[in-house]
């Protein structure tokens, strides 16, 4: 079945490599599920490291925007250290439950159809991502939502974000919608884990020879024009 995909690459992009053509359809099937699995355990190993997201300012939570004046009025009446714990442990809460998603990715690999394979393979270079967060971005908020409140509960977040949202809510300075912070963290952690893959999606296609499977470069390289 994917040698008509193979064909279909070949007549809507026909700068493509003619290599692609006499790749097998194991090869080709195999090759793009090891790039998108190198992918998931890169984004999610890099992501549940210490300071995966703290320290990498692309992924790092900050505090709901609501709450900028907020963080501003602390700070001037020298209450900037509730901000910075805050900040902390919500960056740790993503940290602990990112884990939890690369089950589900490896999952929807695994079920991933030859339409799929034919939109990932001639779609731009975050068409993987693009795919994982319509089949399993809801599955893996749900999956998130349980491990960041366990986090925030273990370090009593309730506790601290009192401390700094109360004096704020005196001054209307929140908004309700930013009440729920283990909702925030979650959706926050979900986007950062996206944006990761999308990156280390782009990097497999920008430069496979620069990869270390050999079927990668395979086909990766076949589809380079």
């Amino acid at each position: 079945m994917l040698r008509f995909l193979i064909s279909l690459c070949l007549m809507v992009a026909p700068v493509f490599s003619s290599d692609l053509a006499s790749l097998s359809d194991k090869d080709v099937g195999n090759g793009l599920k090891e790039a998108l699995v190198q992918g998931v355990g890169k984004a999610v190993g890099q992501l549940s490291a210490t300071d995966g997201f703290l320290g990498n300012p692309k992924v790092k939570i900050p505090l709901p925007p609501s709450m900028a004046k907020a963080e501003n009025l602390m700070r001037q009446i020298g209450m900037g250290k509730y901000a910075d714990q805050l900040v902390t442990t919500m960056n740790r809460a993503a940290e602990s439950a990112v884990t939890e998603a690369k089950p589900i990715l490896l999952d929807g690999i695994k079920k991933m159809t030859l339409q799929d394979a034919k939109a990932i393979l001639t779609g731009p270079d975050d068409s993987a991502t693009q795919y994982f967060r319509k089949t399993s971005g809801d599955a893996i908020v749900t999956k998130f939502l349980p491990k960041v409140k366990a986090a925030t509960t273990k370090v009593k977040l309730a506790d601290d974000y009192n401390k700094f949202a109360g004096p704020a809510a005196q001054f209307g300075l929140i908004n309700k919608e930013d009440a729920d912070l283990d909702q925030y963290i979650t959706h926050k952690a979900v986007d950062g884990l996206f944006l990761m893959m999308a990156e280390q999606e782009k990097a497999i296609r920008a430069d496979p020879i620069g990869q270390t499977s050999k079927l990668l470069r395979t086909v990766f390289g076949a589809l380079k024009p």
